[in-house]
């Protein structure tokens, strides 16, 4: 070591190594060019989805990819999948379940620490290898959660649900329909109602009693 030098200290990394989602790339190497195929079981995190559907913590997943040394870092591609079932939900339109398979490719470069890119880039652009580990956990999320539909359908032709009653418009039968009445008619639809048969009596008795007490 040459005299007046100081040893710079080794930054420790965030990502646990112990996580599944997590590479050391020190397996790969830095020499571009190099690969290495990785194929690893792993559990859902949290939060993998939106209000309608999304994949349960826990569920299991099947991480496919390749890591390839380039000039500037480390690119990763390829798919993440789930068995059917794996994706869960309800449909947008008649709240009925879905469960599906899942199914996302994922490529993204992890940037090497001083590289040009590391310096020319803001932490939202571009990942960054952590020491020597890179963590593929937040390219997992975004990959399946930008994946996600916006309106989750049972099918594409749907129908939906009733306005009127809330019920699966196919389980109704084709003339379904309800009586709609203007609300500003609705004070005299009520009066046009026929008072109830245990009313009618009760109302003469009334009116006779007041012409016996009138007559009196």
């Amino acid at each position: 070591m040459p005299e007046n030098s100081t040893p710079i200290p080794r930054r420790k990394s965030g990502a646990d190594p112990r996580s599944p989602f997590v590479f050391d790339v020190r397996e790969l190497g830095r020499r571009p060019g190099a690969m290495r195929e990785y194929r690893r079981g792993v559990l859902a995190p949290a939060g993998l989805g939106s209000e309608f559907i999304g994949v349960p913590e826990g569920a299991p997943l099947a991480v496919d990819v390749r890591l390839e040394s380039v000039t500037e870092g480390v690119l990763v591609t390829g798919t993440v999948s789930g068995a059917p079932g794996t994706l869960r939900g309800e449909c947008a339109r008649c709240l009925d379940p879905i469960a599906d398979a899942l199914a996302v490719d994922v490529g993204e470069l992890f940037a090497y620490p001083n590289s040009a890119t590391d310096e020319t880039t803001s932490e939202d652009e571009v990942y960054r290898i952590d020491v020597d580990h890179l963590d593929l956990e937040p390219v997992v999320r975004d990959a399946i959660v930008l994946d996600l539909p916006w309106t989750p359908l049972c099918r594409p032709d749907c129908p939906g649900l009733c306005p009127a009653c809330g019920e699966r418009l196919d389980s109704l039968p084709a003339d379904h329909t309800h009586t709609a009445i203007d609300p500003r008619w609705g004070v005299l639809a009520a009066l046009r109602q026929p008072a109830p048969r245990d009313e009618a009596p009760r109302a003469s008795t009334q009116r006779a009693g007041t012409e016996r007490a009138s007559t009196e």
